[in-house]
C-alpha cells in the first residue's frame, strides 16, 4: 500500500482511506456482516485508514467501526467527526454545535461508541456561526493535551477559517468533497492548505457514486437512497451527468481500467498530500478503488480527463440547500 503523510503536523497514512458513512445511512440498506468484511478486507489489502463521525446513523457507524477495529486497534487510523446535530436524514432540522461545551462532551461520546482511548484525527464537522472558530479549536486543542485528540482537522470551511483556526493550532487535514465534478476546493482552500502545511482529504471523490459508472439509471438507487434528493441525481440533470459518464467509461477501457479507477486516479494524481477516502460497504469496491493505485496517468493522460470532464461540467448543485447552508463558513 502505498502511503502519505496526513499534512507536516501528522503521521503516515494509507494513499486511499475508507469512508464508513454509507455502511449506516444514506445508501441503501445496512449490511453490517459485509461493512465488517469489508474494514477487515481494507486491513488487510494496508489500508488503514477509517473515517467515521457522531452524525451518521446518529452514532450507529461509530459503533459499526468501534466493532470492527476491536482487538486491531493499533492497526487503524480512526478519524471522526462532530459539530452536527440532528440526523442527515432531516436536513432541514440539523444544526451545528462547536461550543467547547459540546466539543467536549461529543468527544467523550464517540471515545465511547468507538470503544478506544484516543481519537487520531478529530474533525470539526462543519464550523459553527455562533461561536468563534478560536473558542471551537481552542477546546479540540484541549482535548489532544487531555490525550484524548492526537491529531485535529477541519471540514467544509473557507480559507479565512483556516487560517484563524491554524494560529490556535495546528490542523492536520482538511476535508472537503472534490472530485472530477466538484473542484471548487482548487480556487483556494487546496492553495491554503499547501501554504500551511495541512493534508487535503477529499470525500466523495466518486461523485457519491455516480462517477463509477454503475448507476445508468435513478432506479438503480434504492428507494430510500439519499441521494435521490440531490440536484445532479434528479431529471434532467442525471440524463446529462450519465454523457460525462459515458465519456469517461471510453478512456477507462483504453486505459485497461474501471471508470472509478480512472476517477480516483485523477484525484490522487492532483498531489501527493491529498488523500481521498471514497466510501463504500462492499469488499469488491473496496478492491477495486485500490486497483486505482496502480493507473499510472501520463501528462497527456490528465489533460485528456480534463477534455473529456472540463471544470464545471457537472449539472447541478452538489448539496440541497439545506446542506449547502452549512458549507465554506
Amino acid at each position: 500500500m502505498q502511503m502519505r503523510k496526513l499534512g507536516k503536523s501528522g503521521p503516515e497514512v494509507s494513499a486511499l482511506g475508507l469512508g464508513c458513512m454509507g455502511m449506516s445511512q444514506s445508501y441503501g440498506v445496512r449490511d453490517d456482516k459485509e461493512s465488517l468484511a469489508t474494514i477487515h478486507r481494507a486491513l488487510e489489502l494496508g489500508l488503514n485508514f477509517l473515517d467515521t463521525a457522531d452524525i451518521y446513523g446518529p452514532f450507529i457507524n461509530e459503533e459499526l467501526v468501534g466493532q470492527a477495529i476491536k482487538e486491531k486497534r493499533d492497526k487503524f487510523f480512526i478519524a471522526t467527526k462532530f459539530g452536527f446535530v440532528g440526523a442527515l436524514s432531516d436536513p432541514k432540522k440539523i444544526e451545528v454545535n462547536g461550543s467547547p461545551k459540546h466539543a467536549f462532551s461529543a468527544c467523550e461520546a464517540s471515545l465511547q461508541r468507538l470503544k478506544i482511548d484516543t481519537i487520531d484525527l478529530y474533525y470539526l464537522h462543519r464550523v459553527d456561526p455562533n461561536t468563534p472558530i478560536e473558542e471551537t479549536v481552542g477546546a479540540m486543542s484541549s482535548l489532544v493535551k487531555q490525550g484524548k485528540v492526537r491529531y485535529i482537522g477541519l471540514s467544509e470551511t473557507s480559507p479565512a477559517t483556516l487560517r484563524k483556526a491554524y494560529k490556535i493550532h495546528p490542523i492536520s487535514a482538511l476535508q472537503s468533497e472534490y472530485s472530477l465534478w466538484t473542484r471548487d476546493p482548487e480556487d483556494e482552500i487546496i492553495k491554503t492548505c499547501r501554504e500551511l502545511g495541512i493534508a487535503f482529504v477529499p470525500f466523495s471523490p466518486l461523485g457519491r457514486g455516480f462517477l463509477t459508472g454503475k448507476i445508468e439509471q435513478v432506479a438503480d438507487l434504492p428507494a430510500d437512497d439519499n441521494r435521490r434528493k440531490f440536484p445532479r441525481f434528479q431529471n434532467e440533470n442525471f440524463e446529462k451527468n450519465l454523457q460525462i459518464v459515458e465519456r469517461l467509461k471510453s478512456f477507462a477501457n483504453e486505459k485497461s481500467c474501471t471508470v472509478a479507477q480512472l476517477v480516483l486516479s485523477w484525484v490522487l494524481a492532483q498531489g501527493d498530500d491529498i488523500i481521498p477516502i471514497p466510501g463504500t460497504k462492499r469488499r469488491k469496491y473496496l478492491e477495486e478503488n485500490i486497483g486505482s493505485l496502480e493507473v499510472k496517468l501520463s501528462v497527456a493522460d490528465l489533460e485528456r480527463i480534463e477534455e473529456i470532464v472540463p471544470r464545471g461540467a457537472a449539472h447541478g448543485a452538489r448539496y440541497h440547500e439545506e446542506m449547502m447552508r452549512h458549507a465554506n463558513r
